[in-house]
Order: C-alpha cells, then structure tokens, then sequence
C-alpha cells in the first residue's frame, strides 16, 4: 500500500500537457488485410468477418452457424501455428513459473499472429464469448493436439450442439447428410463414417482439414475440456506523442533489410531469422473456400509462407518547445521518467542466430540488442522498470533490450532534468515484433483509405503478476479477494475500464459466481463491470477439465477524473492467480499525423503520403491514391507532428 501511495504522489506531480495522437489507425480497401481499423475492436471485427463471409460464400451471416464459421475463415487466414515468445507472467523469468500461454486475445493477434494449438485456442475463446456468449466455446484435449468446439443453437442444432471448429488444422466437420457441424465426440464415436467420404455439397464448400493430406487420428480419442481459457481486455490502441513515429513492416528485416528483431522461436527458415510457418492460409486467402469446391482445399507447404513483421516506435521528446511532457509521468529537479504502452510486444535480436541453434530459448538468453536503445548526446545514469516502478534495472549502456524485450510497457527514467537534456537530440527507439496480418495492405488500382484518430489512450495493471501487483490496494494474489488502484498517467480522464482475472476453478469448475466492479470514488460506490459470472458446463463432457479459469469484462466510465478502483471476488472462495485492470483516457488530438504507405511495383520503390490535421476524432475517408500491378506492401508510418 505504501508503494502504490509513492506512485500515485509520482503521477499526481505530472499535471502536464496532454497532447498527441490518441488511438491512430487505418484500413485500405484491400478485399483480405486492410489494417487494424478493420479489426481492433469486437465490433469492427465481426463486421469485417461478415463481410468476407458473405463476400465469398454468397450468403449473409444470420445464423449461429454462420457466425462460427465467419470467425473461423477470418482467423484461419490471419494466424499461423508457430512458437511465439512467452511473456515474465509469474515473475519468475521467460518461460517459467505457472501456465505460460499468452491467453489475452488482442496481444496475441496484434502482436504475435502465431501460437500454438493450445493457446490459439485458448485466446479465441474471448472471441466467441462476446461472438455467441459466455462459455460457448471450449478448447479440447484430443490425441496429441488441442482442439475446439463451439455451442450452436437453432435450425439442425435446436436448443444447442457442440461443433467442432478447429483453427489451427483448419477443419471442420459437416455430418453425412451435410445439415450441421458434428461434435468431437460425435466423430470418436463414428470415426470412420465421419472422416471419409468428402464431397463439396456435404461441406458446402469448406476444406475438411486445410494444411495436409494426413488422417484425422487426432480425433480418435478425447481427453479433457477447458471452460473459458482466454479472454480479452483493452482494445490496442495506439497513442503517439508529438515527435513520435510508428513504422510497420510486413517483413523481417527492418529498414536495411538485415536487422532481425523477434519475440518467438527462431526457426531460421531459409536462413532467414525468426518466427516462420510453411503451412497457412495467410498471403493466400483466396484458395481457402473456392479451393475446397472445385481443388484440393490443402495450402501445400511453401517456405516462409508467414513471417512475423516489426513495429517501430521512434519518439524525439520535444524538451524546447515543452511537448516532452505528454510522455512523462515525473518531471522533477534531477529526473524525468517516460512511459510506453504498446498492443505491440518488445522484441530483441538474439545473441546466439547461429543457424544450428534453432529456438524460442534465444529470445530469453542475455545479450539482446535492438528492442529498447537510446541514442543522442546522453550522459547521465538511466534506468528501466516493467514493473509500475516497483523496481529499477540500470542500464550499461544506449542498449536496454534486455530490460524491457518480451513487455507491452515499460518506464524509462533519466537521471537529469528536462532543461539539461534540451539540445541533446534524445531518441527512443522501440522495437516490436507485429502480426503482418494486422498492418494495412496496399493493392492494384485505387486504394480508398480510412484514417481515424480517436483521441484515447491506454494504461495497464497486468498482464504481469508484478506489474498489477504494484497497484494492489486490498486483499492478495493467492487469495479470493483482489482490489488494484488505477490512475490516468497526467491526470487525463478515464473513459472506459477493461478487468480480467485467472483463477484456480476446480476440476470440474466450481459452481460459483464471479464478480469484478469498479469504484470511482475512493470505494464508497461500485458498479458491475461483470455480475454473476459462471462457468456453464455442457454434456458431453469427457470426464477431465483444466482446473483453472478466465473471466473478463469492461465498463464505459463518465470522465472519471481521479483512481479507479477495480475489486474482484467470487462466492466459492476461489483463489485468484493474478489479475489485471486497464484504464482508457482522453487525449487531445493537437498533432496533425502524416500516413506514410509504401510498396514495391514492379521492382521500384513507391510511396503515398497524406498529413491528416489535429483535433479530428472520427473516421475520414478523403484520401485515396494509385497503386501499379502486383503491388507488394514494406510499411506503413504513422508520424505525429
């Protein structure tokens, strides 16, 4: 409690200028990757499935069915199977500790793009939460491989069935008759009717299994169930300071081309360093529904097929003209402390890209260099915290990847004040490992772009243990009572909170119910951000269930302008694991943003650029341009002014 006390005195000295460019994004008008303002909320999301769906099928999305498989065309053709790296949950290091699944749905989109059967798994279940409802959906343990199930209701499926619908082999399975999407314990129980005997009018369209030819022993045995396994919390949002630039890259590579910075296993496919995967749908959507009708409804292998891009931040503080200060959190006599939150997670080149050694265990080894430097004329002593400011790590050095690489967040702190460090070209650079799939795409002919500056920013509690740990006000991890404290980092107003929580449930999920509320005034009143949460088991059940569980839930705020609280507990005194809280706050939008895309064409360099002025904060379709044939997207910059 004291702690948290000397980081809100910290953040209440910070009553300074609130400026920049909240929440920036845009989308093309590319039929399959138009960007993140496609997708970087539910609702936007299930619209652009919708869209696709109908687009290519011929039919609207109406029934449950329909919307199940919307979302699995969708995710099949933006998320590969791959090792991604995992994140310090548990304050035990990389790769340690309790379960080490990135279960958040968002990180894992944006950041990532890649996972394995599991944990996509997992993750997608907060999709189908806000999709079909609470606990329809259900990853399961089958023959050597996770897999999951939807509950559909309505025409063939009456009051509710399990379908299986699985992601990452891309498989579906019509019945004989081809009305409706069987259960996996369907197909245990009629294995060899089930998996034989494909035409395109029982499956309407749809491949069987869409990365190879093999069998479907994986569904010959049925293990255990788990209930709410991800969830999903703020939306990313990118918020730019004045002097700040965001460039994306499809490729690996960086601007030179030879720069590998990563957070997964480094598959050194074809020699080229990083994550990788041979088998997907991404960069070849278009076969996915028609090549089932007409061909094989099989990718084929093809190297490198997905690879994960990059995110760069570079920001310039402004100490002149004062700008500095929407990124600080402290300014004091002999100190000034910056902030970065990114949807984007940190990434490093390894030390060790030998090409014998290929592992996730790279990212985690010391030596890691390119995800957090600092350069300009700097000669004071600087330190980084992942942990709220809890605890500090000093640098050695302009390099402080290893500080920060596998986070979402970090403070950096500099030992000098504001007017010693004006003139000193400060630059921070921050680089992020980027699902491609999410970065707005370039095609032939007009590009119709769409820009939306939404004025929003995003401060975090979690999604590590230490990082919520540093705003807990009452109760304690390891018990059934949970109460973090939250604040604006300059005092901005908060919007909307967004609370997740990660429980011990029981084996089968206790019958209880979960609550998260929020309080706005220092605990006097609170209001439900999820009532009466529980966990809906449904038959069939295979006998065995993972013992632990998610929930999550947000609630729209009236310009709170001091702490919220956020308060969780349940009624069968379940142990919470850890939870997390976010707060979204208002920015002024006063920099104009230039939007910067560029491709290839023909072997030539092209780009198109567009400065879109300060204040705006709704979408703006006024700019378009001209792209060649064949055009092959490199990046995209957002850059505020």
């Amino acid at each position: 409690m004291r702690k948290y006390l000397a980081i809100g005195l910290i953040l209440a000295t910070a009553a300074m200028a609130k400026a920049g460019a909240g929440d920036v994004q845009t989308r093309t008008d590319h039929p399959w990757y138009p960007g993140e303002l496609s997708c970087s909320t539910f609702e936007r999301l299930f619209k652009s499935q919708a869209e696709v769906f109908a687009r290519q099928t011929g039919r609207k999305v109406q029934s449950d069915e329909d919307k199940a498989l919307a979302s699995w065309y969708w995710r099949c053709t933006h998320f590969v199977h791959a090792i991604e790296g995992k994140g310090d949950l548990w304050d035990k290091g990389f790769g340690k500790g309790g379960d080490q699944a990135n279960r958040e749905y968002w990180t894992a989109l944006f950041a990532n793009g890649m996972t394995l059967c599991g944990a996509t798994h997992g993750q997608w279940n907060a999709e189908m939460a806000m999709l079909l409802g609470p606990t329809r959906s259900r990853t399961c343990g089958v023959e050597g491989h996770n897999s999951f199930e939807v509950w559909l209701t309505g025409g063939a499926y009456g009051a509710g069935r399990w379908a299986l619908l699985d992601q990452d082999e891309a498989t579906v399975i019509f019945s004989s008759d081809g009305s409706r999407l069987v259960s996996i314990d369907e197909i245990v129980k009629d294995f060899k009717n089930l998996t034989s005997n494909f035409t395109p009018q029982r499956q309407h369209g749809w491949p069987v299994r869409g990365f190879d030819k093999t069998g479907f022993d994986v569904y010959t045995k049925w293990s255990t169930v788990e209930y709410a396994a991800g969830y999903a919390v703020v939306p990313p949002t990118v918020n730019l300071r004045a002097g700040e630039t965001l460039a994306r890259y499809l490729k690996p590579g960086l601007e030179d081309g030879k720069t590998f910075a990563f957070w997964g296993m480094n598959y050194m496919n074809s020699n080229i360093p990083g994550p990788a995967c041979n088998e997907a749908w991404v960069d070849q959507p278009e076969g996915f529904y028609t090549d089932a009708q007409s061909k094989s409804g099989y990718t084929g292998s093809h190297a490198g097929q997905y690879r994960c891009g990059n995110a760069v931040y570079t920001y310039k503080p402004d100490f002149a003209g004062g700008k500095y200060k929407e990124g600080v959190i402290e300014d004091a006599a002999d100190h000034v402390t910056f902030e970065f939150y990114s949807p984007y997670v940190i990434a490093c080149t390894p030390a060790d890209l030998k090409p014998e050694h290929k592992d996730v265990k790279a990212v985690y080894q010391p030596g890691g260099k390119n995800g957090l430097v600092v350069s300009g004329k700097i000669n004071c002593p600087m330190s980084v915290s992942t942990d709220q400011g809890k605890t500090w790590s000093k640098a050695d050095g302009p390099d402080m990847t290893d500080l920060a690489k596998g986070h979402y967040q970090y403070w950096l702190r500099l030992e000098a004040p504001a007017k010693d460090l004006a003139g000193t070209d400060l630059t921070i650079r921050t680089v992020c490992q980027a699902n491609p799939t999410i970065i707005p795409h370039v095609k032939s002919g007009k590009n119709q772009v769409t820009f939306l500056a939404g004025g929003t920013g995003a401060v975090s509690a979690g999604p590590n243990k230490a990082q919520a740990q540093a705003h807990l006000v009452d109760g304690a991890f390891g018990t059934d009572k949970v109460t973090l404290e939250l604040a604006t980092p300059r005092q901005e107003k908060a919007v909307h909170v967004y609370a997740a929580t990660w429980q011990k449930s029981g084996c089968p999920p206790k019958d209880c119910t979960y609550q998260i509320e929020c309080s706005t005034d220092g605990g006097k009143t609170w209001a439900p951000i999820l009532k009466d949460w529980k966990v809906v088991c449904r038959d069939p059940d295979p006998g065995d269930w993972w013992s632990q569980t998610l929930s999550f839930g947000d609630l729209p705020l009236t310009d709170a302008a001091g702490p919220v609280r956020v308060r969780f507990s349940n009624s069968g005194r379940v142990t919470y694991l850890k939870t997390e809280a976010h707060l979204v706050y208002q920015v002024q939008n006063t920099s104009p943003v230039k939007v910067t895309y560029a491709w290839t064409e023909g072997g030539q360099n092209k780009q198109a650029e567009h400065v879109y002025p300060a204040g705006a904060a709704q979408e703006d379709a006024s700019w378009s341009f001209e792209a060649g044939a064949n055009p092959q997207t490199t990046w995209v910059q957002y850059a505020a002014e």
